[in-house]
Protein backbone atom coordinates (compact mmCIF):
# COMPACT_ATOMS: atom_id res chain seq x y z
CA UNK A 1 0.00 0.00 0.00
CA UNK A 2 1.14 3.48 -0.56
CA UNK A 3 1.78 6.10 1.90
CA UNK A 4 0.57 9.26 1.53
CA UNK A 5 3.81 10.92 0.39
CA UNK A 6 4.24 7.98 -2.52
CA UNK A 7 0.45 8.44 -3.01
CA UNK A 8 1.19 12.39 -4.14
CA UNK A 9 4.10 11.78 -5.65
CA UNK A 10 2.76 9.34 -8.04
CA UNK A 11 0.16 11.94 -8.57
CA UNK A 12 2.42 14.90 -9.01
CA UNK A 13 3.83 12.34 -12.10
CA UNK A 14 0.98 11.46 -13.75
CA UNK A 15 -0.04 15.38 -14.18
CA UNK A 16 2.58 16.02 -15.68
CA UNK A 17 2.71 12.81 -17.90
CA UNK A 18 -1.00 13.61 -18.71
CA UNK A 19 0.15 17.35 -19.29
CA UNK A 20 3.44 16.06 -21.60
CA UNK A 21 0.80 14.15 -23.82
CA UNK A 22 -1.87 16.69 -23.88
CA UNK A 23 -0.01 19.82 -24.42
CA UNK A 24 2.34 17.80 -26.63
CA UNK A 25 0.43 18.18 -29.75
CA UNK A 26 -0.76 21.61 -28.96
CA UNK A 27 2.71 22.71 -29.09
CA UNK A 28 3.83 20.35 -32.29
CA UNK A 29 0.20 22.08 -33.86
CA UNK A 30 1.58 25.15 -33.02
CA UNK A 31 5.19 25.01 -34.46
CA UNK A 32 3.66 23.28 -37.62
CA UNK A 33 2.05 26.75 -38.24
CA UNK A 34 4.95 28.16 -39.68
CA UNK A 35 6.65 24.60 -40.77
CA UNK A 36 3.92 23.04 -42.54
CA UNK A 37 1.02 25.36 -43.17
CA UNK A 38 1.44 26.91 -46.90
CA UNK A 39 -1.38 29.72 -46.66
CA UNK A 40 -3.37 31.56 -43.80
CA UNK A 41 -6.31 29.59 -44.49
CA UNK A 42 -4.13 26.98 -43.50
CA UNK A 43 -2.89 28.23 -40.43
CA UNK A 44 -6.55 28.89 -39.63
CA UNK A 45 -7.10 25.19 -40.26
CA UNK A 46 -4.54 24.34 -37.47
CA UNK A 47 -5.53 26.56 -34.99
CA UNK A 48 -8.82 25.55 -35.10
CA UNK A 49 -7.88 21.74 -34.59
CA UNK A 50 -6.30 22.97 -31.02
CA UNK A 51 -8.69 25.59 -30.30
CA UNK A 52 -11.20 23.67 -28.08
CA UNK A 53 -8.31 22.05 -26.31
CA UNK A 54 -5.18 23.43 -25.38
CA UNK A 55 -6.04 26.23 -22.70
CA UNK A 56 -7.69 22.85 -20.68
CA UNK A 57 -4.66 20.92 -21.29
CA UNK A 58 -2.82 23.98 -20.20
CA UNK A 59 -4.38 23.36 -16.61
CA UNK A 60 -2.55 19.88 -16.31
CA UNK A 61 0.49 22.04 -15.76
CA UNK A 62 -0.65 24.66 -13.67
CA UNK A 63 -2.61 21.53 -11.26
CA UNK A 64 0.98 19.81 -10.91
CA UNK A 65 2.80 23.05 -9.70
CA UNK A 66 -0.06 23.54 -7.48
CA UNK A 67 -0.20 19.75 -6.09
CA UNK A 68 3.73 20.08 -5.72
CA UNK A 69 3.55 23.05 -3.83
CA UNK A 70 0.66 21.68 -1.20
CA UNK A 71 2.35 17.89 -0.87
CA UNK A 72 5.69 18.82 -1.52
CA UNK A 73 6.77 22.61 -0.37
CA UNK A 74 10.11 21.94 -0.44
CA UNK A 75 10.81 20.59 -3.47
CA UNK A 76 8.37 23.18 -5.36
CA UNK A 77 10.47 26.48 -3.18
CA UNK A 78 13.98 24.58 -4.43
CA UNK A 79 12.28 24.18 -7.71
CA UNK A 80 10.93 27.57 -8.54
CA UNK A 81 13.80 29.94 -7.39
CA UNK A 82 16.25 27.97 -8.24
CA UNK A 83 14.73 28.05 -11.92
CA UNK A 84 13.30 31.75 -11.76
CA UNK A 85 14.27 33.24 -15.08
CA UNK A 86 13.44 29.87 -17.12
CA UNK A 87 10.01 29.10 -15.62
CA UNK A 88 9.67 33.07 -16.03
CA UNK A 89 10.55 32.68 -20.01
CA UNK A 90 7.96 29.77 -20.13
CA UNK A 91 5.29 31.74 -18.36
CA UNK A 92 5.65 34.54 -20.77
CA UNK A 93 5.61 32.25 -23.57
CA UNK A 94 2.57 30.26 -22.71
CA UNK A 95 1.16 33.78 -21.91
CA UNK A 96 2.04 35.25 -25.48
CA UNK A 97 1.16 31.60 -27.01
CA UNK A 98 -2.39 32.27 -25.90
CA UNK A 99 -2.59 36.06 -26.32
CA UNK A 100 -2.02 35.07 -30.17
CA UNK A 101 -4.78 32.68 -30.68
CA UNK A 102 -7.24 35.04 -29.70
CA UNK A 103 -5.76 38.22 -31.56
CA UNK A 104 -4.13 37.28 -34.38
CA UNK A 105 -7.78 37.14 -36.38
CA UNK A 106 -8.39 40.29 -35.13
CA UNK A 107 -6.94 42.47 -37.41
CA UNK A 108 -6.88 41.96 -41.56
CA UNK A 109 -3.51 42.86 -41.81
CA UNK A 110 -1.07 40.42 -42.68
CA UNK A 111 2.34 42.06 -41.08
CA UNK A 112 -0.48 42.18 -37.66
CA UNK A 113 -0.64 38.23 -38.11
CA UNK A 114 3.01 37.97 -38.46
CA UNK A 115 3.57 38.85 -35.40
CA UNK A 116 0.95 36.58 -33.87
CA UNK A 117 2.22 33.97 -35.65
CA UNK A 118 5.48 34.55 -34.75
CA UNK A 119 4.69 34.45 -30.94
CA UNK A 120 2.37 30.95 -31.83
CA UNK A 121 5.52 29.21 -33.23
CA UNK A 122 8.04 30.48 -30.00
CA UNK A 123 5.56 29.71 -27.57
CA UNK A 124 4.83 26.53 -28.92
CA UNK A 125 8.94 25.64 -29.11
CA UNK A 126 10.32 27.42 -26.41
CA UNK A 127 8.39 25.50 -23.34
CA UNK A 128 8.79 22.02 -24.33
CA UNK A 129 12.53 22.90 -24.74
CA UNK A 130 12.91 24.69 -20.77
CA UNK A 131 10.66 21.64 -19.38
CA UNK A 132 12.78 19.77 -20.94
CA UNK A 133 15.95 21.01 -19.71
CA UNK A 134 14.56 21.30 -16.34
CA UNK A 135 13.56 17.51 -15.89
CA UNK A 136 17.32 16.98 -17.35
CA UNK A 137 18.69 18.72 -14.60
CA UNK A 138 16.29 17.15 -12.35
CA UNK A 139 18.33 13.83 -12.88
CA UNK A 140 21.53 14.81 -13.99
CA UNK A 141 21.87 16.94 -10.45
CA UNK A 142 21.88 20.40 -9.01
CA UNK A 143 24.30 22.02 -6.76
CA UNK A 144 22.11 21.58 -3.55
CA UNK A 145 23.22 22.27 -0.39
CA UNK A 146 21.58 21.12 3.13
CA UNK A 147 19.57 24.15 3.72
CA UNK A 148 17.60 22.89 0.36
CA UNK A 149 18.60 25.82 -1.16
CA UNK A 150 20.04 25.18 -5.15
CA UNK A 151 23.02 27.55 -6.42
CA UNK A 152 22.86 26.72 -9.69
CA UNK A 153 25.53 28.33 -12.58
CA UNK A 154 24.51 28.49 -15.97
CA UNK A 155 26.54 25.86 -17.54
CA UNK A 156 24.65 23.67 -14.27
CA UNK A 157 21.36 24.13 -16.17
CA UNK A 158 22.94 24.72 -19.95
CA UNK A 159 24.88 22.25 -20.48
CA UNK A 160 25.06 19.30 -23.41
CA UNK A 161 23.08 16.61 -21.89
CA UNK A 162 20.40 18.88 -20.95
CA UNK A 163 20.28 21.18 -24.37
CA UNK A 164 19.79 17.49 -25.91
CA UNK A 165 16.95 16.66 -23.13
CA UNK A 166 15.29 19.94 -24.46
CA UNK A 167 15.58 18.86 -28.21
CA UNK A 168 14.09 15.77 -27.81
CA UNK A 169 11.51 16.88 -25.81
CA UNK A 170 11.02 19.94 -28.59
CA UNK A 171 10.90 17.26 -31.68
CA UNK A 172 8.60 14.59 -29.88
CA UNK A 173 5.76 17.16 -29.42
CA UNK A 174 6.16 18.01 -32.84
CA UNK A 175 5.84 14.59 -34.23
CA UNK A 176 3.06 14.41 -31.72
CA UNK A 177 1.49 17.66 -32.83
CA UNK A 178 1.90 16.77 -36.85
CA UNK A 179 0.19 13.28 -35.92
CA UNK A 180 -2.91 14.88 -34.10
CA UNK A 181 -2.92 17.31 -37.60
CA UNK A 182 -3.66 13.90 -39.94
CA UNK A 183 -6.69 13.07 -37.15
CA UNK A 184 -8.12 16.40 -37.29
CA UNK A 185 -7.14 17.82 -40.99
CA UNK A 186 -8.28 16.94 -44.12
CA UNK A 187 -7.00 16.43 -47.96
CA UNK A 188 -3.70 18.40 -48.60
CA UNK A 189 -2.51 19.45 -45.25
CA UNK A 190 -3.23 15.84 -43.81
CA UNK A 191 -1.10 14.41 -46.68
CA UNK A 192 1.72 16.53 -45.45
CA UNK A 193 1.68 16.18 -42.17
CA UNK A 194 1.56 12.70 -42.50
CA UNK A 195 4.77 12.77 -45.06
CA UNK A 196 6.36 15.42 -42.41
CA UNK A 197 6.23 12.89 -39.56
CA UNK A 198 7.72 10.26 -41.73
CA UNK A 199 10.60 12.46 -42.56
CA UNK A 200 11.38 13.25 -38.92
CA UNK A 201 11.47 9.75 -37.24
CA UNK A 202 15.12 9.54 -38.43
CA UNK A 203 16.09 12.41 -36.71
CA UNK A 204 13.59 12.38 -33.82
CA UNK A 205 14.78 8.30 -33.28
CA UNK A 206 18.62 9.81 -33.55
CA UNK A 207 17.68 12.59 -30.64
CA UNK A 208 15.86 9.49 -28.59
CA UNK A 209 18.84 7.47 -28.75
CA UNK A 210 21.26 10.03 -27.68
CA UNK A 211 19.59 11.24 -24.77
CA UNK A 212 19.04 7.89 -23.67
CA UNK A 213 22.87 6.66 -23.82
CA UNK A 214 24.03 10.43 -21.98
CA UNK A 215 21.30 9.35 -19.38
CA UNK A 216 22.75 6.16 -18.60
CA UNK A 217 26.43 7.98 -18.50
CA UNK A 218 25.68 11.03 -16.97
CA UNK A 219 23.40 10.47 -14.37
CA UNK A 220 22.67 7.59 -11.12
CA UNK A 221 19.49 6.41 -12.69
CA UNK A 222 20.32 3.57 -13.93
CA UNK A 223 21.96 2.35 -10.88
CA UNK A 224 18.97 3.44 -9.35
CA UNK A 225 16.01 1.86 -11.19
CA UNK A 226 18.39 -0.09 -14.08
CA UNK A 227 15.50 -2.84 -14.40
CA UNK A 228 12.47 -0.60 -14.50
CA UNK A 229 14.52 1.79 -16.58
CA UNK A 230 15.30 -0.66 -19.19
CA UNK A 231 11.91 -2.28 -19.62
CA UNK A 232 10.47 1.47 -20.14
CA UNK A 233 13.24 2.78 -22.63
CA UNK A 234 12.33 -0.93 -24.43
CA UNK A 235 8.75 0.28 -24.68
CA UNK A 236 9.49 3.35 -25.45
CA UNK A 237 12.04 2.07 -28.54
CA UNK A 238 8.55 -0.75 -29.67
CA UNK A 239 5.99 2.26 -29.43
CA UNK A 240 7.94 4.37 -31.49
CA UNK A 241 8.78 1.49 -34.09
CA UNK A 242 4.85 1.38 -33.97
CA UNK A 243 4.63 4.65 -34.96
CA UNK A 244 6.52 4.51 -37.77
CA UNK A 245 4.84 1.79 -39.47
CA UNK A 246 1.11 3.29 -38.72
CA UNK A 247 2.49 5.98 -39.81
CA UNK A 248 3.24 4.32 -43.21
CA UNK A 249 -0.42 2.25 -43.46
CA UNK A 250 -1.53 5.38 -42.62
CA UNK A 251 -3.53 4.27 -39.22
CA UNK A 252 -3.30 7.82 -38.07
CA UNK A 253 -5.01 7.29 -34.60
CA UNK A 254 -3.09 4.26 -33.60
CA UNK A 255 0.56 6.32 -34.99
CA UNK A 256 -0.99 9.20 -32.39
CA UNK A 257 -0.93 7.09 -29.42
CA UNK A 258 2.27 5.81 -30.13
CA UNK A 259 3.91 9.15 -30.39
CA UNK A 260 1.91 10.38 -27.37
CA UNK A 261 3.29 6.73 -26.10
CA UNK A 262 6.58 7.74 -26.12
CA UNK A 263 6.36 10.67 -24.59
CA UNK A 264 4.53 9.21 -21.84
CA UNK A 265 6.97 6.63 -20.89
CA UNK A 266 10.34 9.43 -21.70
CA UNK A 267 8.70 11.44 -18.68
CA UNK A 268 7.30 8.14 -16.79
CA UNK A 269 11.15 7.28 -16.74
CA UNK A 270 12.26 10.51 -15.70
CA UNK A 271 10.34 9.99 -12.38
CA UNK A 272 11.33 6.29 -11.83
CA UNK A 273 14.73 7.37 -11.83
CA UNK A 274 14.18 9.94 -9.83
CA UNK A 275 12.17 7.66 -6.80
CA UNK A 276 12.31 8.71 -3.75
CA UNK A 277 14.41 11.61 -4.97
CA UNK A 278 12.67 14.63 -6.41
CA UNK A 279 15.74 16.70 -7.13
CA UNK A 280 18.87 15.54 -6.57
CA UNK A 281 21.88 16.87 -5.08
CA UNK A 282 25.05 17.23 -7.33
CA UNK A 283 27.01 18.59 -3.80
CA UNK A 284 26.29 14.75 -1.65
CA UNK A 285 23.31 12.70 -1.88
CA UNK A 286 22.52 13.70 1.84
CA UNK A 287 21.22 16.45 0.13
CA UNK A 288 19.10 15.14 -1.61
CA UNK A 289 15.19 16.44 -1.68
CA UNK A 290 12.97 13.36 -1.03
CA UNK A 291 9.41 12.66 -1.20
CA UNK A 292 9.99 12.67 2.79
CA UNK A 293 12.16 15.62 3.38
CA UNK A 294 10.43 17.80 1.22
CA UNK A 295 6.84 17.11 2.02
CA UNK A 296 4.16 18.90 3.78
CA UNK A 297 2.61 17.09 7.23
CA UNK A 298 0.41 13.95 7.28
CA UNK A 299 -2.50 15.56 8.54
CA UNK A 300 -2.28 18.04 4.95
CA UNK A 301 -1.51 15.82 2.77
CA UNK A 302 -4.47 13.72 4.24
CA UNK A 303 -6.60 16.38 3.45
CA UNK A 304 -5.10 17.12 0.04
CA UNK A 305 -6.19 13.21 -0.71
CA UNK A 306 -9.71 13.58 0.15
CA UNK A 307 -9.87 16.98 -2.06
CA UNK A 308 -8.50 15.11 -4.59
CA UNK A 309 -10.50 12.03 -4.88
CA UNK A 310 -13.22 13.79 -4.67
CA UNK A 311 -12.55 16.82 -7.28
CA UNK A 312 -10.88 14.80 -10.22
CA UNK A 313 -13.40 12.39 -11.77
CA UNK A 314 -15.57 15.75 -12.25
CA UNK A 315 -12.24 17.30 -14.08
CA UNK A 316 -11.61 14.45 -15.97
CA UNK A 317 -15.58 14.05 -16.93
CA UNK A 318 -15.29 17.30 -18.16
CA UNK A 319 -12.16 16.87 -20.48
CA UNK A 320 -12.97 13.65 -21.97
CA UNK A 321 -16.50 15.37 -22.96
CA UNK A 322 -14.93 17.96 -24.46
CA UNK A 323 -12.85 15.74 -26.47
CA UNK A 324 -15.50 13.86 -27.65
CA UNK A 325 -18.16 17.55 -28.67
CA UNK A 326 -15.17 18.36 -30.82
CA UNK A 327 -13.94 15.34 -32.32
CA UNK A 328 -14.82 16.27 -36.02
CA UNK A 329 -12.60 17.02 -38.41
CA UNK A 330 -11.36 20.89 -39.15
CA UNK A 331 -11.11 21.75 -42.68
CA UNK A 332 -9.95 24.45 -45.16
CA UNK A 333 -13.41 25.36 -46.42
CA UNK A 334 -14.34 26.38 -42.67
CA UNK A 335 -13.17 30.06 -43.14
CA UNK A 336 -13.37 29.91 -39.58
CA UNK A 337 -11.34 32.46 -36.91
CA UNK A 338 -10.31 31.03 -33.15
Amino acid sequence: MLSLNELWFVLVAVLFIGFFFLEGFDFGVGMSTQLLAKSDTQRRVLINSIGPFWDANEVWLLTAGGAMFAAFPNWYATLFSGFYIPLVFLLLALIGRGVAFEFRGKVGDVRWKRVWDGAIFIGSVLPPFLLGVVFSCLIQGLPINEEMQMYAGFFDVVNAYTVVGGLTMVMLCLLHGLMFTTLRTIGDLQERARRMARRLLLSVAALFVAFGVMTYFMTDIFEKRGAVLTVLLVLALLAFLLGGYFMNVKRDGWAFGMTGAVIALLVTSVFVGLFPRVMVSSIHSAFDLTIYNAASGPYSLKIMTIVAVSLLPFVLGYQIWSYFVFHKRVHEKEHLEY
